[in-house]
């Protein structure tokens, strides 16, 4: 059983993968390939929602993360965390959008849509583990 203090690290594995899956899915429709495409988003539909249900519990029995940083690093992590933070936000309502949209057959919405939000979910996924990477490994809570 994994514990609680691993699920960052379970949330990090999933965003990386959320951004190959994404890649690929991406690769797949420029290749007119769409039942690849869809196999692909359906995979990345899956991790989004796994992302959100460990994110909930981490957060649910742990609070918010703490940040060890000092000094000029402190304020660029936190810009950084905030745009994450609005940028996920935008994404957990555009992304079930631009799939309800795909479900619908309405592929015309769908592309309209995608083109916004692969980027952008594909920014949430990087910068997740940026900040991941900033707050457990680089600057860990504690250490100074």
């Amino acid at each position: 059983m994994i514990a609680v203090r691993d699920l960052p690290h379970v949330l990090a594995l999933i965003n990386a993968a959320t951004i190959v899956v994404l890649l690929r899915a991406y690769s797949r429709i420029r290749a007119r390939d769409r039942d690849g495409h869809r196999r692909a988003m359906t995979v990345a539909i899956g991790l989004g929602v796994a992302f959100l249900a460990v994110y909930l519990t981490y957060h649910a029995s742990s609070g918010l993360a703490k940040f060890g940083g000092h000094g000029a690093i402190r304020p660029v992590y936190f810009t950084l965390l905030a745009v994450h933070v609005l940028m996920a936000a935008v994404v957990a309502v555009l992304v079930p959008v631009t799939f309800y949209n795909a479900l619908r057959q309405r592929f015309a919405t769908h592309k309209r849509l995608a083109r916004f939000a692969l980027p952008l979910w594909l920014f949430v996924s990087a910068s997740g583990l940026v900040v991941y990477l900033m707050a457990v490994h680089l600057y860990p809570a504690g250490a100074s």
